[in-house]
């Protein structure tokens, strides 16, 4: 700080610092406590301040703005997003990862660092879960997904569709006669 706070509220009270908060190419080491900071920290904040505690003014960046789809809820005070998804990847102009992000590699009995997940089965757990669901869970599921889906675009309706083809047949078909309902 290069000065004496003017209002020690917003500048001191809702201030929100995190060992988690790092620019492009600074890594973290493998301490546990470290560890558990990254992620404590942030749910400490937004259990403390809101889900929107990075746009007060004492936490926002001041030589860019975040480039994220985080949006709506709590102290959102300026651009929401309008009508634009807020998710990735499914929209164009969106942020997207990028590699500059990632953070060092360094060998501990072997080497760790950001990598692929090798298994691509992205299908076997929920298809579980849907096959233990009590009937009333499944429609209920249903019910949820088709409402969910008739706010986005025909494109994603088209692809999420076809992840629910492969998780359950039987789901895909109930989703896709509650959208024909509704």
């Amino acid at each position: 700080m290069n000065r004496n706070p003017k209002n020690y509220f917003a500048e001191v009270e809702q201030a929100a610092f995190s060992p988690a908060h790092v620019v492009p190419g600074i890594g973290f080491s493998p301490g546990k406590m470290l560890q558990g900071r990254l992620f404590a920290y942030g749910d400490a904040h937004r259990h403390r301040l809101g889900a929107n505690d990075n746009l007060l003014p004492v936490n926002r960046p001041h030589a860019t703005s975040a480039q994220n789809d985080q949006r709506d809820g709590a102290m959102r005070f300026d651009d929401n997003g309008g009508s634009a998804p807020n998710y990735y990847p499914n929209h164009p102009g969106h942020p997207a990862p990028t590699e500059r992000a990632r953070g060092p590699e360094y060998p501990v009995q072997g080497l760790v660092g950001h990598h692929e997940y090798r298994d691509r089965d992205f299908y076997t757990q929920p298809r579980k879960l849907y096959h233990v669901m009590p009937e009333q869970e499944r429609a209920d599921l249903v019910d949820n997904l088709a409402a969910s889906l008739r706010q986005v675009d025909r494109g994603i309706i088209e692809r999420q569709m076809g992840h629910f083809e492969q998780i359950d047949g039987d789901l895909a078909r109930r989703v896709a006669e509650a959208l024909k309902k509704g």
